[in-house]
């Protein structure tokens, strides 16, 4: 069950991240931080990200919500595991990089807890309409 979720996920997740990365926050990041972005982006270092954090969703937050047949359960845990992962990459960069802004941090707090539940609460609802 656990591949079959992961497969559901990972597309949903890819999709609303790169529309976010993309076309919605570009210029916000680039605005804030760009003298930090690299021009070309590391995609397997991106990839890596991507394969680990849908693995921790599916184990932490969608496998135990469908378990309990709760969809309620895959929103808060999602929001919940968004914002302590996000929490993780922005906070240690607020506390060690110089002039790293607050906005950012909040914006990816955000942005993590909004993802991170929708994630988990579209892939519920595909599982739960597949019989998984």
């Amino acid at each position: 069950m656990f591949l079959k979720l992961y497969l559901i996920a990972f597309p949903i997740f890819l999709a609303i991240d790169m529309v976010w990365l993309t076309l919605i926050a570009k210029n916000f990041y680039a605005k804030h931080i760009g003298y930090l972005m690299a021009k070309n982006p590391n995609l397997f270092a991106a990839l890596i990200f991507y394969l680990i954090f849908i693995a921790g969703l599916v184990f932490f937050v969608i496998t135990p919500a469908l378990d309990k047949k709760m969809w309620t359960q895959a929103l808060l845990a999602g929001a919940f595991f968004g914002l302590v992962t996000y929490a993780t990459y922005d906070l240690t960069n607020l506390a060690t990089v110089k002039d790293w802004p607050l906005i950012i941090t909040i914006v990816d707090l955000i942005w993590g807890m909004v993802l991170s539940a929708s994630v988990s609460v579209i892939t519920y609802f595909i599982a739960i309409k597949f019989g998984l």
